[in-house]
């Protein structure tokens, strides 16, 4: 592959997380591909946003959970790097894209479960493996996890358990890919303020208990994570593979 620039798709970037670590890649120079389920019109905005930052930018649809799609976009995604980059491949896959469904374990629902496990697990795994040719040797594939794996939360037993999975599955990408250079690790934020997190920010004194059980007295912001999937891209971390990274400010230690 010959690029000037490295060339990053995050998942599930048209706002929220994906939002701000695509920026936080752009900042830093690298060029990025950004993925919108159903908001067209804010994925532009991104794709403008990195534009003004000198960086060249793309967004594509990608519904993360709906596996059969996922050849069409990988076409996609090939001809928009020939057209846009000049190049066949692309160096950074951060799999950021979820969504939340918090329920107690006696009340979760089939459904809910079978959304979260496509979305969460299935689709990331699939995603990945259909895009392992596109991925350039010496890349980064960064995944996302919850602090809810390492405390438990009621409410989260589905989704933390599809991060579980995760976190697993990262460790065996790392095995796996490591001959070709890539590493693989994740990142494991506490509760962020975003709009993903906001049904549980709305009960009372929430913020304020959050607050009091992290070491250092805040809840998160957009800001404290896409800084740290920018480092796992850079060269600084090329020695880094396999690790799970909790970015949480130190909740509940």
């Amino acid at each position: 592959m010959e690029a000037t620039n490295k060339i990053a798709l995050v998942t599930g970037s048209s706002r929220g997380l994906g939002k701000n670590e695509a920026l936080a890649l752009a900042k830093k120079g690298n060029d990025v591909i950004i993925t919108y389920n159903s908001r067209k019109d804010e994925a532009d905005k991104v794709v403008a946003e990195i534009e003004g930052l000198g960086r060249k930018a793309a967004a594509l649809q990608l519904n993360a959970g709906d596996v059969k799609t996922f050849d069409a976009f990988k076409a996609e995604l090939l001809v928009t790097l020939q057209k846009v980059w000049g190049v066949t491949q692309f160096n950074f896959l951060i799999n950021n894209a979820g969504i939340d469904a918090a329920a107690p374990f006696a009340q979760a629902t089939e459904a809910d479960f079978d959304n979260l496990f496509n979305i969460h697990f299935k689709g990331v795994f699939f995603l990945t493996q259909t895009l392992l040719t596109v991925i350039a040797d010496g890349g980064r594939i960064v995944n996302t996890s919850t602090g809810l794996t390492r405390f438990a939360t009621p409410g989260y037993a589905a989704y933390a358990s599809m991060k579980g999975a995760i976190e697993v599955l990262t460790k065996y990408l790392a095995k796996e890919l490591g001959s070709r250079g890539i590493t693989v690790n994740l990142i494991a934020p506490g509760i962020i303020e975003t709009d993903f997190t906001a049904a549980a920010r709305e009960h009372p004194g929430v913020i304020e208990f959050l607050s009091s059980q992290t070491a250092l007295g805040r809840i998160g912001q957009p800001d404290d994570i896409g800084g740290v999937v920018a480092f796992l891209c850079s060269d600084d971390a090329r020695w880094i593979t396999a690790q799970r990274i909790e970015a949480s400010g130190g909740m509940f230690l």
